[in-house]
């Protein structure tokens, strides 16, 4: 399977080809979207619990299959194949709601992460759950008052005997009332008492959510339940068998979280669906629709198309391990405006949609929940405005 997403010597864009390998691999997950998905779904995260196990269950039709973890190494649980079949897997499962669930985390981050910088038992240990979508994960990242800025965290781990006791609160914590484990950033060392800037006395710790010293409260939002949760620490108790990588030096991890996280959602492969879905809805009436809307439209395809290149772009470099954040910074605003400004042109489409027409209920129904979770992207897993810093910064430094 080849895929060409760069830019030749003289600038020139270059297309990319994925093969018959990737289109045969699309309409097997197509298939089992159909068979195993009802119509309807719209994520796993709302008030049905239905709808988390219906994830559950698909997450272990995927396993059974090897499409899990397609692209991890055998030897963890995967199935040997290229990054750009986990691509296809990507694309396929984000435009049709994320049937997965939460296991994207586990999947297109945190058990790579694993491999790269855990001891051979905490492989051992977490990697073969996430391959069999048994387990499911949350990040520990977020505060109160440091967010964008997320080497400002106050969660402390101070030591007590041959471990520490972790005190503190995270917000924004997305899928903590369902995750069996945490991926946790806490300060070991203050600035100025074993630290000299606030990205150093940082570690990683992998902590059971079971833990009596955790408490998780929900917060309800527009993006309904389940998705954003406060979790707090009171005297959490971890060791250095928790610890992933190395003491203090927990930035470096986080910086390679970020590189894998923001490649990891595929929206334009949603916001390509529904807009290619929206000239057949309307049929005869596509026509009527003001000439404006109809080229806004079309430019949002052609913005897909963009965001699409990029990404490919990104997971070239990672899989080659030349990504930077720079890297990574421009795709992600370039599919977060895309995220935001297909959403208000499909809105305005969905408006001129009768919920009678055959079809019309299914686009209205997730061109709403499209709507919903955009509003949110221009912020989560970094805000724009700190993405825009990173590239700025990335361009500086090549003049």
């Amino acid at each position: 399977m080849k895929c060409y997403a760069n830019w030749d010597s003289t600038g020139t864009p270059v297309d990319f080809d994925m093969g018959p390998k990737a289109t045969e691999l699309r309409s097997q997950l197509r298939d089992l979207v159909k068979t195993h998905v009802p119509e309807g779904f719209l994520g796993a995260f709302t008030d049905d619990p239905a709808d988390l196990e219906t994830a559950q269950r698909f997450c272990r039709a995927l396993a059974e299959r090897n499409l899990l973890c397609l692209a991890w190494p055998e030897e963890f649980g995967g199935g040997g194949a290229s990054i750009w079949e986990q691509t296809v897997v990507r694309e396929e499962m984000w435009a049709h709601h994320e049937p997965r669930g939460a296991q994207y985390m586990g999947v297109n981050w945190v058990g790579p992460i694993i491999m790269r910088h855990g001891t051979e038992t905490q492989q051992r240990k977490h990697l073969p759950p996430i391959a069999r979508g048994e387990v499911i994960w949350c990040q520990g990242f977020s505060e109160p008052e440091a967010g964008s800025d997320l080497a400002s965290l106050r969660t402390t781990a101070r030591p007590d005997g041959d471990g520490w006791l972790v005190s503190g609160q995270k917000i924004w914590t997305s899928y903590a009332t369902m995750a069996q484990w945490c991926f946790l950033l806490a300060r070991t060392h203050k600035v100025g008492a074993g630290a000299t800037r606030k990205q150093e006395g940082l570690t990683i710790f992998l902590v059971p959510m079971d833990d009596p010293a955790i408490q998780v409260r929900p917060l309800r939002t527009m993006l309904g339940p389940h998705h954003l949760n406060e979790v707090f620490f009171d005297d959490l108790r971890v060791t250095r068998d928790d610890v992933l990588g190395e003491v203090d030096k927990g930035w470096s991890i986080v910086q390679d979280v970020m590189s894998f996280e923001r490649v990891g959602i595929a929206r334009y492969a949603r916001c390509e669906r529904l807009l290619a879905a929206a000239a057949s809805v309307l049929g005869d009436r596509w026509e009527d629709l003001p000439a404006e809307l109809r080229v806004r439209w079309m430019r949002m395809l052609t913005h897909c198309r963009r965001a699409r290149l990029l990404a490919y772009r990104v997971v070239s470099l990672q899989d080659s391990g030349r990504i930077q954040p720079g890297d990574a910074a421009a795709y992600r605003i370039a599919v977060t405006k895309l995220d935001q400004d297909s959403a208000e042109v499909l809105v305005d489409i969905a408006a001129e949609v009768s919920p009678d027409d055959p079809g019309g209920r299914w686009f209205i129904d997730e061109v709403e929940d499209h709507w919903r979770y955009s509003q949110a992207s221009t912020v989560s897993s970094g805000s724009i405005e700190i993405q825009r810093i990173l590239l700025s910064r990335a361009m500086l430094a090549r003049t």
